[in-house]
């Protein structure tokens, strides 16, 4: 390019005229949606909100999709416990799809609230909502009386362990938990705390597990109500 006095060099350089913006891989669950549906069942379609609280993680649609897939759908009659409840879309999802009892335990006071609102909203007698701590409930509750515990805790919290272990005494002899966790849990985790890995996958960062009593020896046979 010649120069030129008192002129300032012409730049040739073309810019895109759309700034792109690439997202990380993996981080789709950090910021919840504003509200999510409930996908199967007699209440399906039904809004849940989702506030932006720290920590508030709902299961994506897939991953319900998937888990309620392995379930069978109909969990008629089933007791349930969804001990870490949040938006409480694992345990209303329950509900929908004829659990015959449904505890929901949180213990940020506004989500609490906003379950009952869902509940009342919904007609769900079958939901009992309760705030308090999420491992003190269940361990509250009686030995082998559950068909299916739920367990989806902060992921940054330190009670997965102890969580799990007292699931395992909370379900009966064919009885199952659900767990979501950053990173898989194993046989040789699971054993020593009362479960086996019956099934699981990953969902973004997000890797979700389906669990027996480690004496279990119905692995792919549905719970029967109590």
């Amino acid at each position: 390019m010649k120069y030129t006095p008192g002129k300032a060099p012409v730049e040739t350089t073309v810019r895109p005229s759309v700034k792109q913006t690439v997202k990380p891989k993996g981080t789709a669950h950090l910021k919840p949606p504003g509200e999510i549906r409930i996908i199967g069942g007699r209440y399906k379609r039904s809004k849940l909100p989702v506030p932006n609280t720290p920590g508030l993680r709902p299961t994506p649609d897939r991953v319900r999709e998937t888990l309620f897939n392995w379930l069978g759908q109909d969990l008629t009659g089933w007791r349930c416990a969804d001990v870490f409840a949040g938006t409480g879309v694992l345990g209303f999802e329950a509900a929908s799809r004829g659990a015959a009892e449904v505890l929901l335990c949180e213990q940020d006071p506004v989500l609490v609230l906003r379950l009952k609102a869902v509940q009342a909203r919904l007609q769900a007698d079958m939901v009992q909502v309760e705030r308090g701590d999420g491992l003190g409930a269940l361990r509250r509750l009686d030995a082998g009386s559950m068909q299916l515990v739920f367990l989806d805790p902060p992921f940054e919290s330190t009670v997965f362990e102890a969580a799990l272990k007292a699931a395992a005494q909370a379900i009966s002899a064919t009885g199952l938990v659900y767990l979501e966790a950053p990173r898989p849990w194993l046989d040789d985790e699971l054993l020593p705390l009362g479960l086996k890995l019956q099934r699981s996958s990953k969902a973004g960062a997000v890797h979700f597990h389906l669990l027996t009593g480690k004496d279990s020896h119905a692995a792919e046979q549905k719970p029967q109500a109590a």
